[in-house]
């Protein structure tokens, strides 16, 4: 299912494609568990990558939380030739749309961000797909920077997994960090620029609104444009 099948009249007048149709419920909400490995991460900015179904909702999500200092979306795991939004939603480049933060870790350290992405961004349980949204490109995915994350998340990946808070097996997987390619201008900080698209409204800004119920002591109010 094409992100382009939806709201057609919307994207012709704003110009640019969008995500598919809000065919299926509601996603709600997990109470994802508090991470038993704490990560060790030391002073200075950190960059953490993470897919996990169109990006417009991941980006809407992090920018949302304090301590992250920059997010843009983006495409993960394919070559340079085809990272381009249009070639990758026809399938079969091996991209998966994703996004690219930095970060304070002496504000939110990445477990936490763990917690934050798998409580209120992706059902950890869904294999290339989420929310209406089906293909490859559309995997959940963890992409560790360094050593320390790598280890973070193998850790809180396998106490979801006994954890029993998830229905269904957990089928996110650890991908290698590989070139990490800027989508285009119009998809960057597009739930500021566009609250009332109707993909955000029916998908993107509920996990806004779970974060702040959820995580008020992470939430931001105020929406972290992108300066690049």
């Amino acid at each position: 299912m094409k992100r382009a099948l939806f709201l057609g009249l919307v994207a012709a007048s704003l110009g640019l494609s969008a995500c598919s149709s809000p065919a299926f419920a509601l996603e709600e909400p997990v109470n994802a568990p508090a991470p038993k490995r704490i990560a060790k991460e030391g002073a200075g900015l950190k960059i953490a990558i993470f897919a996990g179904g169109c990006f417009w909702g991941v980006e809407g999500v992090f920018s949302h939380v304090k301590g992250v200092k920059s997010a843009v979306s983006g495409f993960h795991g394919g070559s340079a030739g085809t990272a381009s939004y249009n070639r990758i939603i026809s399938g079969g480049t091996n991209h998966a749309e994703a996004v690219k933060i930095v970060y304070d870790p002496y504000v939110v350290r990445y477990d936490e961000l763990l917690r934050i992405f798998f409580s209120v961004v992706t059902d950890p349980t869904l294999k290339n797909r989420q929310g209406p949204d089906v293909g490859a490109h559309y995997r959940s995915a963890l992409v560790p920077m360094n050593a320390e994350q790598s280890a973070v998340a193998k850790a809180y990946l396998k106490q979801m997994g006994t954890s029993k808070v998830w229905k269904r097996p957990i089928v996110t997987r650890i991908e290698k960090h590989r070139k990490f390619y800027s989508a285009e201008k119009y998809h960057q900080d597009f739930m500021a620029k566009n609250p009332r698209h109707g993909y955000i409204v029916r998908w993107d800004a509920p996990k806004v609104k779970a974060l702040k119920a959820m995580f008020p002591s992470d939430y931001r109010a105020k929406f972290l444009r992108d300066a690049t």
